[in-house]
């Protein structure tokens, strides 16, 4: 069982910063030649999903790792309060609707654990209701798996001292006042509930789709361990260009 207190959010000791970070840029470019050839084949699809507290790196995981792609075959989705349409269905309806298509690559900033996460946390929900969602969550994530589309988890796991300094820093310094929201430091006093409550989504949600934790203290480990687990897992889809489709000769 993953114990998060038991894991350091720095990166190991010992690992040259240069070095990874030249290795992440390899990655990426790496990345969008599978991306490309993914959307061609047409044949698989990729979910990423970031979830991680507030001030861990969701937005600049994505914006570091998939950057260079072809907006036309990669799409982010931020998933905030349900709107009054959203909460009339079941709590997977927003979230089905916007899994990737074939070829295409789906970012989910926070995603369908928000509703045994926060709900949990502030006990909008009893835990019944959570342990019946795990199942939904499981099932669904079975399906998408079972059509063709690969799904990565990533925990996000910045230190509770960090998330102070990301805090503070987008008090202070003015090209980060527009990322500042009160509600974050309300959260910020349920941490241990959290920690809770994601420990209980790796257990329940894995392994058959496990969960990967990566350390995000330090922005340029965090997005080499999430470029190294995607790359990894296209390379293994034997992906190929579709042969030429035509009756006309050259």
């Amino acid at each position: 069982m993953i114990k998060l207190s038991e894991i350091s959010a720095k990166p190991p000791e010992g690992l040259d910063k240069k070095d990874t970070k030249k290795l992440t840029k390899e990655l990426v470019e790496e990345l969008e030649d599978l991306q490309r050839v993914m959307y061609a084949e047409g044949k698989h699809s990729l979910l990423v999903v970031f979830q991680g507290m507030d001030a861990s790196g969701k937005d600049g995981a994505t914006r570091k790792v998939f950057g260079a792609i072809n907006p036309s075959g990669c799409r982010v989705h931020s998933f905030k309060k349900p709107t009054d349409e959203e909460f009339a269905h079941d709590f997977l309806w927003r979230v089905h609707k916007v899994a990737p298509a074939k070829g295409m690559i789906q970012i989910f900033n926070r995603s369908h654990y928000e509703d045994v996460l926060i709900q949990r946390v502030h006990k909008w929900i009893d835990m019944d209701k959570v342990h019946n969602r795990y199942e939904h969550i499981n099932n669904f994530e079975k399906l998408l798996r079972d059509t063709g589309t690969q799904i990565l988890k990533f925990y996000l796991h910045i230190s509770f001292e960090e998330q102070l300094i990301q805090l503070k820093e987008r008090m202070t310094e003015p090209d980060k006042h527009w990322k500042h929201n009160d509600n974050d430091w309300k959260e910020r006093e349920h941490w241990d509930d959290y920690m809770l409550a994601y420990e209980d989504c790796f257990k329940h949600c894995s392994p058959d789709i496990p969960w990967t934790v990566v350390p995000s203290d330090d922005n340029w480990y965090k997005e080499y361990v999430v470029a190294k687990k995607v790359v990894e897992t296209l390379r293994g889809l034997d992906m190929k260009y579709p042969p030429l489709d035509t009756e006309m000769e050259v």
